[in-house]
């Protein structure tokens, strides 16, 4: 059945959007915002676009007829994705602007961008999760162990830090292409006003969270003392030589 509501969740990694989209699933209003493009692309079998469609509506969707997703720009992913779109019924042959390709694919379509201010704690934390595996870390549960001494790379996080960069760039391009003010959501707000944060969004997609209950936080922090020790490493290697310093 097509939705009567959609919306994506655009994001770079480690910026808190996989604790968002649990919560937004555990409002069991919001629809289910998990990475449906990520793998849907790779694993169509069947040749009918509308039948495409309405499993991917069906994915993501919560009984009330709402459809959520989260995706991260990266490239050549996006233009298959927009090519695939393109077959989509109701979408005319001749568009090509991507956002207008996107909002025929999924109905009445809101936008939600996340982002993380400091781009340094967001890419040592990317090559931190790289390294150990541990990209999430449930509420109560203990530290992943594993000897990090020597896991410290100036050109991985450096490479992490422009790769976050260029992602934030094409999805800014993406919505100025469609003329889109996104819901932001900054991570460094977000984890300070968790309950406040879920009815910004609930509120944003027109959802009546009145009477909304959410459980606590699924997911805590995975930030240490290496986290740390990496961020100071890194800024204070990054800028070596600088006149004017930014940090």
């Amino acid at each position: 059945m097509q939705p009567r509501l959609s919306y994506t969740i655009w994001f770079t990694q480690r910026t808190g959007s996989t604790l968002l989209c649990r919560a937004l699933e555990d409002t069991q209003i919001a629809g289910i915002p998990h990475e449906w493009l990520y793998t849907w692309l790779g694993e169509q079998h069947e040749n009918d676009p509308a039948e495409l469609q309405m499993r991917l509506w069906e994915s993501g969707s919560t009984s009330n007829g709402v459809f959520g997703q989260k995706h991260s720009f990266h490239e050549p992913h996006l233009s298959h994705l927009i090519e695939t779109f393109r077959r989509f019924p109701g979408c005319p042959t001749q568009e090509r602007n991507r956002t207008k390709i996107w909002e025929y694919a999924f109905p009445n379509h809101r936008h939600i961008f996340m982002t993380r201010r400091n781009k340094v704690r967001l890419a040592v934390s990317w090559w931190k999760a790289i390294k150990n595996q541990e990209w999430h870390r449930q509420m109560g549960e203990p530290p992943k162990s594993m000897d990090l001494t020597d896991a410290y790379s100036f050109d991985a996080i450096h490479h992490l830090f422009r790769e976050a960069s260029m992602r934030e760039a094409g999805i800014q391009e993406f919505f100025s292409e469609g003329n889109i003010v996104p819901l932001t959501i900054v991570y460094e707000d977000f984890i300070y006003e968790y309950e406040k944060t879920v009815r910004k969004v609930v509120e944003f997609l027109g959802l009546d969270h009145t009477n909304m209950k959410l459980p606590r936080p699924s997911l805590t922090r995975t930030a240490d003392v290496t986290s740390e020790e990496w961020a100071q490493r890194f800024r204070e290697e990054l800028q070596e030589g600088w006149k004017n310093r930014g940090w």
